[in-house]
């Protein structure tokens, strides 16, 4: 049976976004230049590999998801091994308001489209071997958190407070702690388990 695992940065106040979603304050937003020193980039890739399946909200999709990490895959950098693996990994968009016949970047290639992802994420996991990586947004990983469906929280935890923003945590769970590393770009991972 497959692991569902959330990876996410969030600042040392807990936030996964500002109050607007912004993400300037994180160590690395995504872009070319991936200032993770390169214990970090190597404990994120050898996630990134270990997935059979990626989970992704309306959101992430519309904003181009999907078409960032292919066009990063066709780079020659340390960013282009997990974005080949992403790219090449079937993912799921969750949504109860996108179809087929609507564009996303990146397009539909590789792509299923779900509205309940309660079903079909325990159905993924029985389904599945390795692991199945959700990057969010915040409602769609609240939901998961709330349904108990997390196996694993993987946080980046950013050395910055934003003072205010968007959380996943909405309600109370108990997690155990397996892991705590520290890396010199300042990024600390703490690794849970439901």
């Amino acid at each position: 049976m497959a692991k569902l695992i959330l990876e996410m940065q969030v600042s040392l106040d807990g936030f996964m976004a500002g109050p607007e979603g912004q993400t300037d304050w994180m160590t690395w937003n995504w872009g070319p230049d991936w200032t993770w020193d390169k214990d970090l980039q190597h404990f994120h890739t050898q996630l990134t590999l270990s997935a059979s399946h990626i989970i992704i909200s309306r959101q992430m999709a519309e904003e181009g998801f999907i078409a960032h990490w292919r066009q990063t895959a066709g780079r020659a950098d340390a960013q282009a091994v997990f974005a080949g693996h992403i790219n090449a990994t079937p993912k799921t968009v969750v949504s109860t308001t996108l179809t087929k016949n609507n564009e996303i970047p990146g397009g539909w290639e590789n792509v299923d489209l779900v509205s309940d992802p309660v079903t079909a994420i325990t159905k993924l996991k029985q389904e599945q071997k390795g692991n199945i990586l959700v990057y969010g947004g915040a409602t769609l990983v609240s939901s998961l958190l709330k349904e108990g469906l997390i196996d694993e929280l993987i946080l980046l935890v950013n050395p910055v407070t934003i003072g205010g923003g968007l959380s996943v945590f909405r309600n109370r769970q108990d997690f155990k702690l397996k892991e705590v590393v520290a890396f010199s770009s300042g990024i600390v991972v703490l690794r849970y388990q439901a």
